[in-house]
């Protein structure tokens, strides 16, 4: 071989590599992005850039697999679709009660599937893994609750907490064992 052609199978060489890479490391942003959806356009807002975004997200996804998950019972499972029904009837008398039951609900709830429960943000990194899609809801319904607490939430706000709220319970119980027609909704 000479000299030109191993500086030209070198250079092809190195070329393949970088194509290799620049194409791996989209498969994984691609991937990251599917499954975290929404949450990985917020982790990137916050991060100082993609790279440690996507670090984190890989994190999260390592933590979670550490968690040990339990479905729930077809008793638990039916308890907590009562206990919603019954939070939704509460809000009509009772909105600031009911936003506060809401939360209280979804603590224990995803408490008993196996997620943290000591601190919010590590409880939601931990859902952010399986449940990113409904993650913004919990988020604004907790914002609504902590506002309620401060006495400075709407009726309306109010109402759309647990409309929040009802989402995650719905995926978190699955097979949409919560009913979209209730007095919540059907107030607007």
């Amino acid at each position: 071989m000479s000299p030109t052609q191993i500086v030209v199978l070198v250079i092809v060489i190195v070329v393949l590599v970088a194509v290799g890479i620049f194409a791996w490391t989209a498969m994984r942003r691609r991937a990251l992005r599917d499954k975290f959806g929404p949450e990985y356009d917020r982790v990137v807002g916050e991060q100082e850039s993609r790279a440690a975004a996507e670090r984190e997200l890989r994190d999260r996804e390592r933590k979670h697999a550490e968690l040990a998950l339990t479905p729930l019972s077809p008793e638990s499972r039916d308890r907590y679709a009562e206990a919603w029904e019954e939070l939704q009837v509460m809000f009509v008398d009772d909105p600031a009660r009911a936003v506060g039951a809401a939360d209280e609900l979804v603590t224990r709830l995803v408490a008993e599937r196996g997620y943290p429960t000591d601190d919010y943000d590590d409880q939601l990194a931990h859902l952010s893994v399986e449940h990113a899609r409904t993650l913004g809801n919990y988020r604004d319904a907790h914002d609504i609750h902590l506002a309620n607490e401060r006495g400075e939430a709407s009726t309306e706000q109010l109402r759309q907490a647990v409309v929040h709220y009802r989402a995650l319970v719905s995926e978190l119980l699955g097979d949409q064992p919560v009913h979209a027609d209730d007095p919540v909704t059907d107030a607007r």
